[in-house]
Parts: structure tokens; sequence; C-alpha cells
């Protein structure tokens, strides 16, 4: 080389990098035409790693600290370039920065229902989501696994992955747990903890550490959770008998509005179900006509003190006068004695 052509080169005498935002995850130092300089200073910040990668292999990594570079700091390097002494001239490595911060907040969810098997509801349909946190743990890992030789590489391009392995995995811990979609609900930390052992190890795959993770939520698509609302309000009326009742009782004051509206209330909520008859054909008796026909017969003294309930609503609703429901209720009485 002559002199004029070494004039020209340039060395480097520090590498170091400043981070001026939070998104970069990986940055490679532009060394162009550049070279490293023997007794060269490297400088790490706190939330930073660097690694040197000699022709492609990874060689030595650094942890926030000024180092001098020699071949006592660059052991691995050395032994790559066959350095048997200490090295007296310049030499051209790549040196890549790592952000090792802590990504806080980052959502995951579910863009389309996942479907498992219930046992209670059969194949059901079912939507989650939460948040969780990361930091990049082991450069060389993710420098191999994921950054490559790309000279920037941001956590937007590495949080679709992580939410995509997530999600994969959410229909397997539900299916697995053999649980209902009622106990699901109820058990969300248990869910989230399961699910995040299981996508911990696939992070740490990649060189990144999950520090939390949060389920957040288990529902239903809009039309399944208006069926499974309907389900809880049957079980908690005491079963579909005592939920007919209660609708026939909510139904009555619209249909005496209109003519035949009872007949036809009756009709409908008759079908299957013996006590609905009963209760609209009495009510019918009582509201429109005043009419003392002959009362149905009734299975127990449960009906009878379920029809005086909802024969009492009906008096406060205006549906049936006061005497209409103090003679109903001497009547219905008396099959109690």
């Amino acid at each position: 080389m002559s002199i004029i052509d070494f004039a020209k080169k340039q060395f480097i005498d520090v590498i170091q990098y400043t981070e001026d935002d939070d998104t970069t995850l990986s940055w490679r130092y532009p060394m162009d035409d550049f070279e490293i300089q023997n007794g060269a200073i490297l400088v790490v910040r706190e939330s930073q790693l660097a690694i040197f990668v000699n022709e492609g292999v990874v060689a030595d990594t650094f942890g926030p600290g000024t180092y001098k570079l020699t071949t006592q700091t660059l052991p691995v390097l050395t032994n790559l370039k066959n350095w048997d002494k200490l090295f007296d001239s310049p030499f051209k490595s790549d040196v890549y920065f790592f952000n090792t911060r802590l990504k806080l907040d980052r959502k995951w969810g579910t863009s389309s229902p996942v479907v498992i098997r219930d046992r209670e509801f059969g194949m059901v349909r079912l939507r989650a989501y939460g948040a969780y946190s990361y930091h990049l743990s082991d450069a060389s890992l993710f420098h191999k696994k994921i950054a490559g030789t790309l000279p920037l590489y941001s956590s937007e391009q590495l949080e679709g992955q992580l939410r995509n392995i997530i999600v994969t995995h959410i229909s397997d811990v539900l299916a697995e747990s053999g649980m209902s979609f009622v106990d699901m609900a109820g058990n969300q930390k248990k869910f989230g903890d399961i699910l995040s052992s299981k996508v911990s190890l696939l992070f740490e795959g990649y060189g990144i550490k999950l520090d939390n993770f949060l389920l957040q939520s288990i529902s239903l698509p809009e039309e399944l959770q208006e069926k499974f609302d309907n389900k809880i309000a049957v079980n908690m009326m005491g079963g579909m008998q005592a939920y007919t009742q209660f609708q026939t009782a909510e139904a009555i004051p619209l249909a005496a509005q209109n003519e035949g509206g009872l007949a036809s209330l009756a009709a409908g909520l008759g079908v299957g179900f013996n006590v609905g008859n009963q209760i609209a054909e009495t009510l019918k008796t009582s509201a429109i006509n005043g009419e003392n026909n002959k009362q149905p017969s009734f299975v127990n003294s449960d009906e009878i003190l379920g029809l005086l309930e909802k024969l009492h609503s009906l008096s406060e609703k205006g549906v049936i006068s006061k005497d209409e429901f103090d003679a109903k209720k001497a009547e219905l009485l008396k099959k109690l004695m």
C-alpha cells in the first residue's frame, strides 16, 4: 500500500450507538471503507448489547461498558482471524448494536374467532385479547434467527410475528384445558399463565425474553353471546318452565292491547309447555271477560303460588283490577287448603 493510499484510509477510534428512538432493536454500525484500529474504544450503553461479526460468523459479544479493543477483549475474533499476537494493523468487522430496553404494553388479540369444542355448548367460537411486554435478551441468537444482516431491524417488524405466536397457541391451551367457556371466563389468570409458559419458550428461541403476559378477556362473538345470555337467564329463573312463566307475564300487557292477543300468546307459549297454556287461559278469562270459567287443574302448589305472583304483577300494571285480583286470589287459595 502506498503512502498516499494509506493516508486516504479512514480509521475508527470510537464505536458507539446513541439511540434516538424506542423502536430500533438492531442497528449495524456503518463501516463502509472504515477500518477499526488496534486499541479503538467500544462504548456500549445501558440497555444495549453489541456483537462483532466476522465474515458472517458471530464472534464476541459485549454488554454495557467501555472496552479497549485488543486481542484480550476480542478473543473469538482473534481466533477467527488467526491473530497469534497483538494485531498492529487496522481490521474490518461488522459491529451490531442491540436495544435491550423493555417494550411495554404490547397488544395482542384474535383477528378472527378461534373454534374450540365446549363440553356444554358444543362447537363454539371464542375471541381473546390481552397485553404483553418483552425485551431482547440474547443478541447473538436474535442476530442469527431474526435480524440477520439487515442494517436496521425495528420492533414493528418483530411484533407481528410475536402476536401470531400467541394467537396460534390460544386454541391449543383452551382445547387442552377441557373446561367449558363459563369456567374459562372465570379462570382467565390461570389460562394466561399456561399460555405465557408456552409462548415464553418460543420467544426464547428468538433471543426474546417475555417479561409479562396478560389474558384480559375471553368472549363469544356477538351473536353467540346473545344466546349465551338467554341460557343464563333460563338457569337463573329456575329452568325453562319458570322462564316461560316469566316471559308470559312480561308479554301479557302488550298482548292485552291487541284483539286476540292473549289467545295468540297462549298458543305460542303453550307448545310443549302445559303451564303456559294454563296461565294464558286463566289470565284471558280474568283480564278480558271477567268471567269465572272453570280453572285448569294445577299439578302442585308451586304453580298456584307462581300464578298468584304473576296476577299480582298484572294488577300492579293495571291490566286487571284489584277486585279481579282479589277474587282470583281467593279462588286459587282455596285450592291450597
